[in-house]
């Protein structure tokens, strides 16, 4: 039988671009041919796919690292790179994706909802990207893009319409084997269910007014549950999507706690883990009808023994009701339209490492100066009019910088000067194969 598990941590590699080319059109009779470098295709995306199809997390646990294709390189006569193919990640239906940190990114709570994990480098434009009337011969490209490289840790949250809730060793799982098919594993000792058990009810099965719904054995709680005692953090967050609770009170007489106390230390638990599960729908059910010996039933809404099944159709057809007038006060917008999730994109910052150096952080400030040789005047030029036009001068000025400051974005790093009538790379600091006009 396959192991549950509701925690486990992804890597995420989305592909790297692919480098432009750097190619001249060489034909006979053809006298000085133009740049004909293609670009470089783009890496794949990842994508986390919410489906129905997996139920727990186990693929994740011993195997995390998913990586994406990388997209082609461009090739001379404008040939461009392919790109490579999107890897889609399925996971179980309440997936949350959150930080390593434990901020929530991510919740893939219905059927077909996708998250952009890690999103693939943008392939390089080739030389001919480059030709203008000022330049004739680029003798550079754009080199590839670094898809993004990240960690995440995965939660399950169980999606189920009712959820049986109750101290360990009460009789969920013998309730839950009686009314589904459901095949838990059931002792006489306290905590002998450690994963949620899902089990599948059918109420007039077959008939026009048939309701199926969706039971889950939570793992018993105890007190000091909401602050994390007894894994209770790992059981009530099973809890959350529950559309009806069911509140289950042993009422044998070998049971620890009288049932006003099993139900007021439940209730209490859950308001401190999450005060509005107390606004569910929920029926006390007392368990273990047949052991109970003068047990006062009077706090029960029910009264069940899963050895003999009293009652249980009492109790599936009242939970039918509850599950149905639940499902129907629900936004229909809500529960059926798929929602596409992807990360704000990041801005352009600049920061200072321990020598003292302005280092400018963002993917489109990399971006910028990634070029295949920046000695190249052409590329140089370049360089600096893509950072002039994201605003870098901008933000460096308002960091503070002053003159003969070290600069850092991504493989560039120069000095920063400053005169009378401008502001920007020092050309006297970067490399050149000749000395032209000046950049900045």
């Amino acid at each position: 039988m396959a192991e549950f598990v509701d925690v486990a941590q992804l890597h995420a590699k989305a592909g790297d671009g692919g480098s432009g080319c750097v190619s001249f059109r060489r034909e006979a009779h053809v006298d000085r041919g133009g740049p004909d470098g293609g670009d470089g295709g783009n890496g794949g995306d990842i994508w986390l796919v919410a489906d129905r199809n997996q139920a727990s997390l186990l693929g994740f646990r011993d195997h995390p690292f998913r990586r994406a294709d990388n997209g082609g390189h461009g090739q001379g006569k404008k040939r461009h790179g392919a790109n490579g193919k999107d890897l889609v990640v399925p996971v179980p239906i309440g997936t949350v994706v959150k930080t390593l940190e434990g901020d929530e990114l991510c919740d893939l709570a219905h059927e077909g909802d996708r998250w952009l994990a890690a999103e693939g480098g943008k392939g390089g434009y080739g030389n001919a990207r480059f030709l203008s009337n000022r330049r004739r011969a680029p003798r550079f490209a754009e080199q590839g893009e670094k898809g993004q490289e990240l960690w995440f840790n995965l939660d399950l949250k169980l999606v189920a319409d009712v959820a049986l809730v109750g101290f360990p060793n009460v009789g969920k799982s013998t309730l839950i084997a009686s009314i589904s098919a459901a095949k838990p594993k059931i002792a006489d000792y306290p905590f002998t269910t450690l994963v949620p058990n899902l089990g599948v009810v059918r109420v007039n099965a077959g008939a026009t007014d048939q309701v199926e719904y969706v039971v889950a054995d939570i793992p018993g709680l105890i007190e000091g549950a909401a602050e994390g005692k007894g894994l209770g953090h790992q059981f009530l967050r099973h809890i959350e999507r529950a559309r009806v609770l069911v509140i289950l009170v042993d009422l044998a007489a070998s049971a620890v706690l009288d049932p006003e106390v099993q139900v007021a230390t439940l209730l209490a638990e859950l308001e401190r883990y999450e005060p509005a599960l107390l606004e569910r729908p929920r029926l006390i059910v007392g368990s273990r009808a047949d052991l109970a010996e003068g047990a006062d039933e009077s706090i029960c809404d029910l009264v069940v023994s899963a050895v003999t099944h009293e009652n249980l159709g009492t109790l599936t057809g009242r939970l039918a009701e509850l599950v149905r007038d639940a499902r129907a006060s629900q936004l229909v917008d809500d529960s059926s339209a798929i929602r596409i999730h992807r990360p704000v994109q990041e801005g352009i910052v600049v920061e200072r490492d321990d020598s003292g150096a302005y280092v400018v952080v963002g993917r489109a400030a990399e971006r910028a100066v990634r070029l295949s040789d920046l000695t190249d005047d052409g590329a140089l030029d370049e360089a600096v009019r893509r950072l002039e036009r994201l605003g870098v001068d901008r933000l460096l000025s308002r960091a503070g910088i002053q003159e003969g400051d070290r600069v850092v974005v991504g493989d560039l790093e120069f000095s920063w000067w400053r005169d009378e009538t401008a502001a920007g790379i020092d050309p006297a600091d970067l490399p050149r194969r000749k000395r032209g006009k000046r950049a900045g």
